[in-house]
């Protein structure tokens, strides 16, 4: 019988802002922490709390998917591509306010899950409106992949395993499907997207494996 200890708590902070560059994500969070440090004490300034920041992405990703349903690749792709920025300054802004909690990590974590989803669902509804199956099927096989990416980090983490790495994180998705959205081929970013997040989810099972056969 396998027992399994739960971990004691950690920093809320997700794992892959601090120690080694494992990610793609890890190295341009690191390259940018001084541009998004001033805005965020900026931020704080105003008096704006960072959950505000989590929420207006989530609604403006809300919004951009409407766009995406409609068949206006371009604007949602434009709203999309400014979202993203806020998304960032969330986590930064609670951290210069000293305002970091395992609350704040959650509601930010789940937020991007839900923006992701509803991104990838505007893009299933205008394909299946429009009887574009195989775009329809990308768009299903994406947004598994970009749900388990998550979902096997989260776990892992949770069973005391890390699960920071990978190549197709929530950061290299965005970059992959904004681009596509502003010149009207949003199937391009599907085609990579698709194979590459769930083989990431893959990726992270191994990685999770190999520790727990060698601990």
């Amino acid at each position: 019988m396998i027992t399994i200890h739960n971990p004691p708590m950690s920093n809320p902070e997700p794992a892959n802002r601090l120690g080694t560059l494992h990610t793609f994500t890890d190295w341009v969070r690191q390259i940018f922490s001084f541009v998004l440090a001033p805005v965020a004490e900026y931020i704080v300034k105003l008096g704006i709390h960072p959950n505000v920041l989590t929420f207006s992405g989530l609604v403006g990703n809300m919004i951009g998917a409407y766009f995406l349903s409609q068949g206006n690749f371009l604007w949602g792709g434009i709203i999309i591509l400014v979202m993203g920025p806020i998304d960032a300054l969330d986590g930064a802004t609670a951290r210069a306010k000293g305002a970091i909690s395992p609350w704040g990590a959650f509601v930010d974590s789940t937020s991007d899950r839900w923006s992701e989803s509803v991104i990838m669902l505007g893009l299933l509804v205008h394909y299946a409106t429009t009887n574009a199956a195989q775009s329809t099927v990308l768009v299903l096989l994406a947004l598994v992949g970009s749900l388990m990416v998550s979902y096997t980090r989260a776990r892992a983490e949770a069973l005391g395993f890390k699960a920071n790495v990978g190549f197709m994180t929530r950061l290299e998705r965005y970059l992959v499907l904004a681009p596509a959205l502003l010149f009207n081929h949003p199937e391009i970013a599907l085609w990579i997207i698709a194979p590459l997040a769930n083989i990431t989810a893959v990726q992270r099972v191994l990685h999770v494996r190999k520790q727990w056969y060698n601990h």
